[in-house]
């Protein structure tokens, strides 16, 4: 009988080992597009590239490195600025490309320098310490990790240059 007793109770404790380590199992990666539209602070950055057909890239394999703008930095831009800009779906879609870096760039390796935009333009990399900043953006929220990139939220709306 003790041997029966032992034998349920050291099932009964697998069994729950099991069940606990499936529950603490991380969801399966999402992509950058999926972490934006999941984060609460990104409501309109996620609008944008809906809007703007920026979608299907930020879901495809990648890897990206989205330098995303949250609803405040986005507040911060002047009316008459935004009004000006969103009259042109290809001024936004070149404004939103120049968030986004191929390949994935986590804070710990960010260097002082330059690296290459989707929209053809390079931004401006500064890091002292694990102060990162690209442009004149501050990173407020390093490393929200996707299975295709990483996003890394900032305080401001990235200008990129004219076209020439």
């Amino acid at each position: 009988m003790m041997n029966k007793r032992a034998w349920l109770i050291a099932g009964t404790a697998a069994t729950a080992l099991f069940l606990a380590g499936c529950a603490s199992t991380p969801a399966a990666p999402k992509t950058v597009a999926e972490a934006i539209a999941a984060n609460p602070q990104l409501t309109t950055l996620n609008k944008l590239i809906n809007d703007n057909d920026l979608a299907a890239t930020l879901n495809s394999a990648g890897p990206f490195t989205v330098f995303a703008p949250t609803d405040e930095a986005f507040k911060a831009v002047p009316a008459r600025t935004w009004e000006s800009l969103s009259k042109d779906k290809d001024r936004v879609a070149a404004l939103l490309k120049f968030h986004v870096v191929p390949g994935t760039m986590t804070s710990d390796i960010v260097r002082n320098g330059t690296a290459p935009t989707l929209n053809g333009a390079t931004v401006a990399l500064s890091k002292s310490g694990t102060f990162v900043t690209v442009e004149d953006a501050v990173v407020t929220t390093p490393d929200l990790k996707a299975g295709n990139g990483v996003v890394h939220l900032v305080d401001r709306v990235l200008t990129p240059p004219a076209a020439k």
